[in-house]
């Protein structure tokens, strides 16, 4: 047992430090506060899948017109990945570094496929459509380095948008899972004011 000496005097810590809260001046300890929740959109922790992305396909922070929503059986229905609002023409990026496992047409669409460095076998695996691809099967590509541009929209968005999708093997994950904290909030940046600081 610790113990406390002063003036010649040993107490027992136990005796000296209170097991329960005490309330000072009238005032009643409270409860921690509640976390705050998520913003909406932010992807339930996936311990599977790295936040490997250094950046989002498209745009510095599109908006997600449809998110993830995962079937309830292997061919139920659902939405296998994220639309994310951009324009025909806009320059679509790789999100990590890996090498492109395919770049061509499938049903008229034009899809990239990328196989994410680092990431467990099988590895993730992240795909883009439409896109007009600029590389080739076999390239490997770094962060942030292009794809290809956005076609114009297909019957599977209302409007212009890049279909962002994720599997590890056969199985679909959420692509915002690929996301670091940083780059899912959501909101205007703000200033904060400095106390102490001299002027240049």
């Amino acid at each position: 047992m610790l113990l406390l000496t002063a003036a010649g005097v040993s107490t027992p810590v136990a005796s000296v430090v209170p097991r329960t809260p005490v309330a000072w001046a009238g005032v009643s300890p409270r409860p921690d506060p509640a976390p705050a929740p998520a913003p909406a959109g932010t992807p339930v922790p996936d311990r599977t899948t790295p936040a490997a992305a250094r950046l989002w396909p498209v745009g510095v922070h599109p908006t997600v017109v449809r998110g993830w929503e995962p079937p309830a059986t292997p061919y139920g229905p659902g939405h296998r990945g994220v639309d994310l609002a951009a324009a025909p023409g806009d320059l679509v990026r790789a999100v990590a570094a890996g090498r492109v496992t395919f770049a061509g047409r499938v049903a008229g669409r034009g899809v990239v496929s990328v196989e994410l460095a680092g990431t467990g076998a099988p590895p993730l695996r992240t795909t883009y459509e439409p896109v007009r691809a600029s590389v080739r099967t076999g390239d490997t590509v770094r962060p942030g380095e292009v794809l290809g541009v956005l076609e114009p929209p297909t019957a599977h968005c209302a409007g212009p948008c890049l279909h962002w999708g994720l599997r590890r093997g056969e199985t679909y994950l959420n692509p915002l899972s690929l996301l670091p904290p940083w780059l899912l909030r959501v909101g205007p940046s703000r200033l904060l004011r400095v106390e102490g600081v001299p002027l240049p």
